[in-house]
């Protein structure tokens, strides 16, 4: 496992945009698929976005397709999700999660997570 954290949550009125960060000192980032989730109180955490190793295939949660981008930068150990286009119903807390093996877009298979950063949209 190695250690995640979250950086670029806040306050935002609809139609704005955020960027979030996710950060680790392990060198094993590289070899780490990356993915965003998000939870709203009451409910189980939900699937937002993922990248591959190399950073050549990314999938996205259908309401956010065309508003969300994830990328990284492998140099920096760093993940990123620019949200663009926000809308209230994007209120949550967002964890940054990592795993060894290839995409997988179920919370259950990753092995590495953040402890997550406020997203709130106001309408």
């Amino acid at each position: 496992q190695v250690e995640l954290v979250e950086s670029g949550g806040g306050l935002v009125q609809a139609g704005g945009s955020l960027n979030l960060s996710c950060s680790t000192s392990g060198e094993v980032f590289t070899t780490y698929t990356m993915a965003w989730f998000r939870r709203v109180p009451g409910q189980s955490r939900e699937f937002v976005a993922v990248i591959n190793r190399a950073g050549s295939n990314t999938d996205y949660l259908d309401s956010v397709k065309g508003r969300f981008t994830i990328s990284r930068d492998n140099s920096k150990n760093t993940a990123f999700l620019q949200m663009n286009g926000l809308k209230p119903e994007d209120t949550a807390i967002y964890y940054c999660a990592g795993r060894p093996w290839g995409i997988s877009t179920s919370a259950g298979a990753y092995i590495s997570w953040g402890r997550g950063t406020q997203v709130t949209v106001s309408s």
